[in-house]
């Protein structure tokens, strides 16, 4: 099923990665697929902080806009959450990714 498929079937939405919408009047784009909502990441928020929306509730779907990135701590908390389980704690996972080279 590709990204996106079962809300635009079911809502009968036009959702797509990058689409600009309004949400109960704050503006964002849509950045990731949150299965039966859509992920926004708001405006007034940091890159990479995705609020699940529902497709119908308050939307206004616009134009095709750009995906603002995650920062770089971000992106690193985010490789922590996904592998974390192997470490005791943040601090532990930091001192491994920097010996392993520090990918940012």
């Amino acid at each position: 099923m590709s990204p996106f498929e079962y809300i635009n079937n079911y809502y009968n939405v036009n959702a797509e990665f990058g689409k600009r919408v309004i949400v109960d009047g704050e503006p964002g784009v849509i950045a990731k697929d949150c299965g039966h909502y859509i992920g926004v990441n708001f405006d007034k928020d940091k890159p990479g902080l995705i609020s699940n929306c529902h497709p119908t509730w308050r939307v206004e779907y616009g134009a095709v806009g750009k995906i603002r990135k995650p920062t770089a701590s971000q992106r690193r908390y985010q490789r922590y959450l996904e592998v974390g389980d192997c470490f005791d704690s943040f601090k532990h996972f930091l001192h491994w990714e920097s010996a392993q080279g520090g990918a940012a």
